[in-house]
């Protein structure tokens, strides 16, 4: 989605400079005035100079977003009063009039900013511009190797469409490949204008477009782009049919089957591109001059897509279309540690685990996190959660996919169901129920010994409990839910645990020999005796 800040096409700020005047044309706000809103540096480098005047306190604000790094070297954006180039003194000041203000910058070929000044209730904008706004004829490796802010003409075959209705989309000529970041509709406005609708542009579709460069996050992008000129791809796919009935998606079952594209050609006979990672579960059953069907086979993994490009040429020309082919898979059962190390996809997985804590940043209360033996993930809105009384402390069944935002793992698109409630009892209430190897209990007591019934040290977590009055053996401590095996050792080791610490566990009640036991127990939190 088009979030971000625009940045303004050259074209547009000089004829902007082309109508106003500078020191005879002043502008006027309540309190607050300038010489003029529009700077013009030239484009061998300089200074020049406007006048501004206050009734109050003023100060540029911090409205221009600059890329830089933390204290870990990680990219950050962060807003300041002017752009890296632009050099402004002074930035701040008390009321006053004809206060000068000097604009400095190198040489540079042609960059704008817009700059904003506010005094109390008013905020002017002043925009600066420095050099000619020159279009340059360029491929896609140019521009990629060119400078920021310059303005670019660039032919190329649109391979992808991020967004439709601010027009993202890329761009790729055979020399590299650019990210158009905003395409204005017809009228030459941007925003929320469905402009990929309104030109009628589609993948495959060679595009002549010109707009200036940027860089965001180490992505080369033209933004806010004119289009100049469309040549409709010479093959197109005009429908999809599964087992003779028309599809909006190709979307194939577990058990694999056909897919028709029905297909439009205006060139040289068709090709069919196959992604390399889907030749082992994808192949071309049959192909006529207006048709391809493709057979999935069965699916014994997780869910899985790919894109197959569809080529036609005339002229010495190559032109493409595209288009989707989904098939559902089989569950994955993973532990957290194993969704964590998975790539984000349309893969389904379950786990099992505790619920430790709800998402406060989930405003529908859908969200929470999930631990098991292995680690502990965010399960993020989550459906059949919010109103099935499921709690903190309850150990719950969840399927979804690996998704992640900025950067952070996280399960998206799933579901949730209770797999054991747990209730919260003391060590006294505890050791009156009833033996159930089905009823789940979350105990809290201070560690009273560290050997098991037997006297002897142990790696698997058996040991004593109190609270003060009343003293439970719990027969092994692990450190989650469902660990078995190895993963079941070492809780007490890895985490220096003491007699005297704190410790609370979930687990069910059996009596052995006449010794009430907490068993089966997964560690739910501990804490250290200070």
């Amino acid at each position: 989605m088009k979030l971000r800040y625009f940045i303004p096409l050259f074209a547009a700020v000089i004829t902007l400079l082309t109508g106003c005047k500078t020191d005879e044309d002043p502008i006027y706000l309540d309190g607050l005035r300038v010489s003029t809103s529009y700077v013009a540096l030239d484009k061998n480098g300089g200074s020049t100079t406007i006048k501004l005047t206050a009734a109050s306190d003023w100060q540029f604000e911090k409205a221009i977003a600059v890329e830089t790094k933390d204290a870990e070297g990680k990219k950050v954006t962060v807003y300041k009063e002017t752009p890296e180039w632009l050099t402004v003194s002074p930035l701040s000041g008390a009321a006053g009039q004809d206060i000068t203000i000097t604009f400095s910058a190198e040489a540079y070929a042609g960059r704008t900013a817009t700059l904003k000044v506010k005094c109390g209730s008013s905020t002017q904008e002043i925009n600066v511009i420095q050099g000619l706004s020159e279009v340059s004829n360029a491929t896609c490796a140019q521009v990629i190797a060119g400078p920021d802010a310059k303005t670019y003409r660039v032919t190329g075959t649109v391979t992808g469409i991020a967004n439709t209705t601010y027009g993202n989309w890329y761009m790729n000529d055979g020399t590299g490949e650019l990210y158009i970041y905003g395409t204005l509709d017809k009228s030459g406005r941007d925003g929320q204008n469905n402009s990929i609708a309104a030109w009628g542009i589609e993948v495959g579709d060679e595009l002549t477009v010109e707009g200036p460069k940027t860089t965001y996050n180490g992505t080369v992008e033209l933004v806010n782009v004119t289009v100049v000129k469309i040549n409709k791809s010479l093959i197109k796919v005009d429908s999809l049919t599964i087992g003779g009935e028309k599809v909006d998606a190709a979307t194939l079952p577990l058990e694999g089957g056909d897919v028709t594209a029905h297909i439009s050609c205006k060139g040289d006979g068709i090709n069919v591109d196959i992604p390399q990672d889907a030749k082992d579960w994808l192949v071309i059953s049959s192909v006529t001059t207006n048709s391809v069907t493709f057979r999935a086979l069965p699916n014994l993994a997780g869910d899985r897509s790919t894109t197959v490009t569809l080529k036609t040429y005339n002229g010495g020309k190559e032109y493409t279309s595209q288009f989707s082919i989904a098939q559902a898979g089989a569950i994955i059962d993973a532990t957290v540690a194993e969704f964590l190390a998975a790539e984000v996809g349309e893969t389904t997985y379950r786990m099992q685990g505790i619920i430790t804590a709800l998402y406060d940043g989930d405003k529908q209360g859908k969200s929470f996190y999930i631990k098991d033996f292995s680690g502990e993930a965010l399960v993020y809105r989550a459906e059949g959660f919010l109103d099935s009384g499921i709690k903190v402390g309850d150990v719950v069944t969840v399927l979804g996919k690996r998704g992640a935002y900025k950067d952070s793992p996280q399960m998206v698109n799933g579901s949730c169901e209770l797999l054991y409630a747990v209730t919260p009892v003391t060590i006294a209430e505890f050791l009156t129920m009833p033996d159930d190897k089905n009823v789940y209990y979350m105990v809290t007591g201070t560690i009273s010994s560290l050997l098991d019934d037997k006297g002897a040290e142990n790696d698997y977590g058996n040991m004593f409990i109190t609270d003060g009055t009343n003293e439970l053996y719990v027969y092994g401590c692990y450190p989650g839910w469902g660990a078995t095996g190895d993963d079941r050792k070492f809780l007490v080791a890895d985490n220096g645990l003491e007699v005297g610490d704190e410790i609370t566990m979930i687990g069910y009640k059996d009596t052995y020999k006449g010794v009430v036991e907490l068993c089966k127990t997964a560690c739910f939190s501990f804490k250290k005796a200070e």
